[in-house]
């Protein structure tokens, strides 16, 4: 037996191993260096309570800092998006993965879908599985959660939407709106249950929809749990409702 060999081969072997295991240990310590940079500036006590509840952030999740000044928002809601309409057939059928590409799903739609270059893919509001696609109407940058566009896909094509379009009629007082890092703490302490996992939190603006011509959407965080439970928080006054709450409120 060639020992030399032999021996070269076994310290490969460990060098490889050691990397392999230095690698895993480096990807177990940025995921807690991930969850240490969303969870740092929560209450000591919120802290523990989540510990204790075993409520974690995900990975890739980051809180986002801003706390900008918003207003509510006064719009029509077109009678036909009343109506909850079924799904209108596109004429043109077009390529499902065109969802990832605004430019490219603006240019290949606009004829068939109005004022689409208005909208913008929801990845977290979308359905897991085959469909529909989900956008939002933007406002000053910032999506209208209760307002949709929805776009249904057949072999791998988009071959329907329904759309719920709307007009802005006027804003109220802007008002400087509650960080997430505080909504996160109101939630773990009063409705996450235990082993929650936070998805994703994001800023826009959300309401009830009623039967009237004019509709009133408020500045609020959306955060969505892996479960796929979502929450509304007011993002002045953080009163919390989840779609459960709207949808029985607004019959």
């Amino acid at each position: 037996m060639d020992w030399g060999r032999a021996k070269s081969v076994l310290i490969i072997s460990f060098l490889m191993l050691n990397i392999l295991l230095g690698y895993q240990l480096w990807l177990d310590i940025s995921d807690q260096m991930n969850a240490n940079v969303n969870s740092a500036e929560l209450p000591q006590d919120k802290l523990l309570l989540m510990e204790q509840k075993r409520i974690t952030f995900a990975a890739d999740l980051n809180l986002p800092p801003e706390t900008p000044k918003l207003s509510d928002l006064t719009y029509m809601l077109s009678s036909a998006s009343q109506q909850k309409s079924s799904p209108t057939p596109l004429k043109n059928a077009v390529d499902s993965g065109l969802i990832f590409s605004h430019a490219e799903l603006v240019k290949a739609l606009d004829k068939q879908i109005p004022d689409i270059e208005d909208y913008r893919y929801d990845h977290h509001g979308s359905s897991s599985r085959e469909g529909p696609f989900v956008l939002h109407p933007i406002v000053d940058g910032r999506p209208m959660f209760n307002v949709k566009l929805e776009m249904y896909i057949s072999n791998l094509k988009i071959t329907d939407f329904k759309q719920d379009r709307v007009e802005l009629i006027s804003r109220g007082e802007p008002k400087k709106v509650i960080p997430a890092v505080k909504v996160v703490a109101s939630l773990v302490e009063t409705y996450l249950e235990e082993g929650s996992v936070i998805t994703d939190i994001q800023l826009g603006y959300h309401g009830q929809i009623f039967d009237s011509e004019k509709q009133v959407s408020n500045p609020s965080w959306r955060v969505m749990l892996e479960d796929e439970t979502v929450y509304y928080v007011h993002a002045i006054s953080g009163e919390v409702a989840t779609d459960s709450d709207v949808g029985q409120e607004s019959k």
